[in-house]
């Protein structure tokens, strides 16, 4: 049986003495609400970004209206806003519909945890951010971070930094075979950059990363408004300090020489807080093998109860192996199954 991981803000939920029945039988349907996109959070203030087919997009300030209740709202969300959404100094919308999401990338705060934090919403695409020295690369941490890009049926992008002081090839060839696309900084090669923005062009990507990767850093040369705090790593512990505090949703420039929007810009970046961890208790075998198309074929002959592991009887997987048609191919299914493997064991 599937386990059932609540949303975090069920454990502040509690039965109202007066019953769910509305007051009101005709509740509003806020026709008159525009579209907007949460890009940061403070305080319960939510900052959006209306575009309601204007000329020009604009920046408010809202609250959520308390018929949404407890319902979480996160950077990224697509909402619906009514009142003064003009966006001048003092006023305050208020938002009164959050739409469907296309994905949610979740996190628990460890593997035990039952209750789900959710990162943001609406992203295709979770840039995992990881220096390659200076702090060292922890491929623990890069396994659990492309788990959860992967239930939430996103792209991943790895990105590795200061490559100006340890080679990328031994994380290209862990992560290349799975399907994660790889780029590579250098902090002596300015141009590099570009190369990362070529990934995000056209899409909505969340940063993700430890603290002192360099993540900020690469927020701010891909997006020089930004002015995202940034902070040394420590020369005894190896580890950074927290500079971002709030996940927050930035609108990418497109290079001088791009035509791909006349306004200068095309797709979003969300910076998000350095993490120390990320819990995975929210995950199923299932959703983690649906990522791998050529896997979840064979699985379909898997006993039922399967759990997919080196150690499990009988797993169709291994015959799928052994069933390739000479010894390239057979390297090379092998290979991905311990791939696989891999990232299903990094959810214990």
């Amino acid at each position: 049986m599937a386990r059932r991981v609540r949303d975090e803000h069920e454990r502040f939920a509690r039965p109202s003495k007066h019953g769910s029945r509305p007051r009101s039988k005709q509740r509003p349907d806020h026709a008159d609400a525009v579209p907007a996109l949460v890009t940061g959070i403070d305080r319960g203030r939510y900052t959006l970004v209306v575009d309601d087919g204007g000329p020009d997009e604009r920046e408010i300030l809202a609250m959520k209206a308390r018929e949404l209740g407890r319902t979480r709202t996160v950077v990224g969300d697509r909402v619906d806003v009514v009142g003064d959404t003009t966006g001048h100094e003092g006023t305050l919308a208020r938002i009164v519909r959050i739409t469907d999401r296309t994905s949610t990338l979740r996190r628990t705060a460890d593997d035990t945890d039952p209750y789900e934090r959710i990162v943001v919403a609406n992203a295709d695409q979770l840039v995992v951010v990881t220096a390659l020295a200076q702090p060292e690369p922890r491929t623990g941490m890069i396994d659990r971070c492309v788990v959860a890009a992967y239930d939430a049926g996103m792209d991943v992008l790895l990105c590795l930094t200061k490559a100006d002081l340890a080679s990328p090839d031994e994380l290209r060839g862990l992560y290349e075979p799975i399907g994660v696309s790889v780029v590579v900084t250098r902090r002596d090669s300015p141009e590099t950059v570009e190369d990362v923005r070529s990934h995000l062009l056209g899409r909505t990507s969340v940063l993700v990363g430890h603290s002192g990767v360099g993540k900020s850093t690469l927020i701010n040369a891909l997006v020089p408004d930004a002015l995202r705090a940034t902070g040394d790593v420590n020369d005894v512990t190896g580890r950074g300090r927290h500079t971002s505090t709030s996940a927050v949703a930035l609108r990418l420039p497109v290079g001088p020489d791009s035509s791909v929007d006349d306004d200068g810009h095309d797709g979003w970046v969300i910076d998000t807080p350095g993490v120390r961890s990320f819990g995975l208790a929210h995950v199923e075998t299932d959703h983690l093998l649906a990522a791998f198309e050529d896997l979840d074929a064979a699985a379909a002959e898997c006993p039922r109860g399967c759990t997919h592991a080196e150690d499990a009887p009988d797993c169709a997987l291994d015959d799928w192996v052994a069933a390739a048609d000479g010894e390239t191919e057979r390297e090379a299914r092998a290979a991905r199954l311990a791939s696989f493997r891999r990232l299903l064991a990094s959810r214990d």
